[in-house]
């Protein structure tokens, strides 16, 4: 009895409170990933031929997740595995930032890394994220 409670909560829509609350939160991190792409900016425009590709690829990267997490903001549960995937990629950034030692840009990006991860795994529960793999024609909040 407990097992088929527990699935029917789990499939759920979210409240629309809980759904706001996790768009708004998506949306915080799109705003925030995409004040460091407008520097990224700056810094590949200032950058020595050396970091001149370095600094592009970030900034490309700065995009992508600025428009991936603006996705998840507008349509959290049409997104299948975009969740999972931007939350990996950030974890690992976390995980590699912390076990490289004491370079300087990479601690601060972990850091800023793992509030955007905890910030992401927030709303993925506000917003109910996994919804977006059902089917669907079985899937109300479509």
């Amino acid at each position: 009895m407990a097992t088929a409670t527990a699935t029917r909560i789990d499939n759920a829509a979210p409240t629309h409170h809980a759904d706001l609350a996790g768009r708004g939160l998506a949306a915080l991190a799109a705003v925030a990933t995409g004040v460091a792409f407008v520097n990224g900016v700056l810094l590949t425009i200032n950058a020595s031929d050396e970091r001149l590709f370095i600094e592009g690829w970030r900034v490309s990267s700065f995009g992508i997740f600025t428009a991936l997490f603006a996705l998840l903001a507008a349509r959290p549960r049409q997104a299948a595995g975009v969740w999972e995937i931007v939350l990996v990629g950030k974890a690992a950034l976390v995980v590699f930032g912390a076990s490289i030692g004491d370079v300087p840009e990479a601690r601060l990006s972990a850091i800023i890394d793992f509030g955007l991860v905890a910030v992401v795994a927030a709303a993925y529960v506000l917003c109910r994220g996994w919804l977006a793999w059902r089917p669907a024609n079985t899937n109300p909040t479509r």
